[in-house]
């Protein structure tokens, strides 16, 4: 009866969460909240990070503490560990858990001995998404060891599954606004050449284009120069 009861509060904090997510205004703020509601949510977590994967090279984004940022550091350096993994992988196990970092490892060998000293008892990591050639994974830390169960671990899960999506939708929008202001500032500066220099519309956005080409600027940058001097840079 008491699980029933606990795993019914975690629902309903969980649908909060995914109102809260698809409220955020940005990809940077989307990702703060998932972090957040990361130690709020799963027992036995006191730190949490998103791993983002590019090739070798790893960035983390919206860590709660140092310690999210010092593993993070220590998997890339030794090319090793559970948050490292679950973000290279595409295919197979999603998540890695290490329940016990006070002992010797064969998984991560290297990197079990070197996150102890930082602190860390046990940790997980789940895939949160994958999208072109770009990995990410939502990372759980505790300070103590043996503090992520077979529970710990589910709400983890469900809570990486709400992420991506959340992410995924801040993401598309924030590539949008994008998309509407470059648009703008082009059709911007787009009218300035037409007045400036007799031309018709068609010829103002090859002009634009040409110049972008020859000086091996991006349209949008040019386009900014020009809504910036009065004309052509």
């Amino acid at each position: 009866m008491e699980d029933e009861v606990e795993w019914s509060r975690f629902a309903q904090q969980m649908a909060s969460m995914a109102r809260d997510l698809l409220s955020q205004e940005s990809v940077a703020t989307t990702l703060e909240q998932i972090t957040a509601a990361a130690i709020e949510l799963v027992e036995g977590c006191d730190e949490a990070g998103i791993l983002v994967l590019h090739d070798r090279r790893v960035e983390t984004l919206a860590p709660t503490g140092q310690l999210v940022i010092d593993s993070d550091q220590l998997q890339e350096r030794l090319g090793e560990g559970p948050c490292f993994d679950a973000a290279r992988t595409s295919q197979g196990e999603r998540v890695y858990r290490i329940a016990d970092l006070s002992t010797e490892h064969q998984r991560w060998p290297r990197f079990a001995a070197q996150a102890r000293a930082l602190g860390v008892g046990s940790m997980m990591g789940f895939l949160l998404y994958t999208e072109d050639e770009e990995l990410g994974a939502l990372n759980l830390y505790s300070r103590r060891p043996g503090r992520f169960t077979e529970n710990s671990e589910l709400a983890g899960w469900l809570l990486a599954s709400h992420a991506a999506v959340a992410f995924s939708s801040a993401r598309t929008h924030t590539q949008l606004e994008q998309a509407i202001a470059t648009r703008h500032i082009i059709g911007e500066a787009m009218g300035i050449i037409m007045n400036r220099y007799g031309l018709h519309e068609e010829e103002a956005f090859k002009t634009l284009r040409r110049c972008s080409q020859e000086t091996n600027v991006k349209l949008r940058e040019v386009a900014r120069q020009v809504c910036e001097d009065g004309g052509l840079p």
